[in-house]
């Protein structure tokens, strides 16, 4: 086997098992797969962690996980599904921060992890053993790549410094991590 077949070999593991996990986390949080929330449960957490109004945001990150996650195991738009799954990976990493870097803590470190990757994966490409190798790179072009995470970033920080200023607030504007435990 060339060193080619050997990337894109790598690429079709490295996008499965994380798309998957990926998929896996939003199909909890969407219908209450795998002993997930579903919406409702979803909703109650996310208004716990600071994130208002819970539904649309149980919504947006159930739907960020899990369609970025679908699209990254299909190699199919693979710089937007990339953003979107760390886009949505980096609101989880807002609310573990609190809590350290390693996840035995409650910490940040898995959700970065599988923000990081999905984002590696989107800047790399999905490789031949791909839906965008399939269609000819149709919507795997720099301008995706571009408009995608541009727009996946601004969307995050939009997210989050909501949350910030949300629970600033709770706490009498004395800047600290009130509102809520960290459920997530």
């Amino acid at each position: 086997m060339d060193r080619t077949a050997r990337r894109d070999l790598g690429l079709l593991l490295l996008r499965v098992g994380t798309g998957s996990v990926l998929a896996a986390h939003g199909a909890q949080k969407l219908f209450g797969w795998f002993g997930g929330g579903g919406i409702a449960g979803t909703s109650q957490a996310m208004e716990a962690m600071g994130f208002r109004p819970g539904k649309h945001s149980a919504i947006a990150a159930g739907l960020g996980e899990a369609g970025g996650g679908t699209l990254l195991m299909l190699g199919l738009a693979t710089p937007a599904a990339g953003a979107v799954a760390a886009g949505a990976m980096a609101g989880a990493v807002a609310v573990h921060a609190p809590a350290g870097f390693f996840n035995q803590s409650g910490g940040f470190e898995y959700p970065a992890f599988l923000g990081f990757t999905a984002a590696a994966i989107g800047l790399a490409g999905a490789g031949r053993y791909s839906l965008d190798q399939v269609t000819c790179h149709r919507v795997d072009q720099p301008w995706t790549l571009a408009a995608a995470f541009v727009g996946s970033a601004l969307a995050a920080a939009a997210v989050i410094g909501k949350r910030v200023i949300d629970q600033a607030g709770e706490d009498g504007g004395n800047g600290g991590e009130g509102g809520g435990g960290d459920d997530r």
